[in-house]
């Protein structure tokens, strides 16, 4: 049983990080924010170092968009594709 409530917890976590990576471009923070959420999927091996790095790099600029550059740099493929990027 306490598996199941870890789990969910976990699931509950990573749906509010999701949000956060998401955070619309030009809010005050946004950069930090969507950086320190991307530091979270980092940490459970969902991103590479090289696509944190950029997010990272974007962190104080919050009208930014870590997609591009991600993009550009040909880091990040499997993010890119996660996040919806086929531009």
């Amino acid at each position: 049983m306490a598996d199941e409530a870890d789990k969910q917890q976990e699931d509950g976590e990573a749906a509010e990080q999701w949000d956060l990576v998401n955070t619309p471009l030009g809010e005050k923070w946004s950069g930090r924010t969507r950086y320190a959420a991307a530091m979270f999927f980092y940490k459970r091996d969902e991103m590479s170092a090289e696509t944190l790095e950029v997010y990272r790099i974007c962190a104080r600029l919050d009208s930014e968009d870590p997609l591009p550059i991600i993009r550009d740099r040909g880091v990040g493929r499997d993010w890119l594709k996660r996040m919806g990027f086929d531009r």
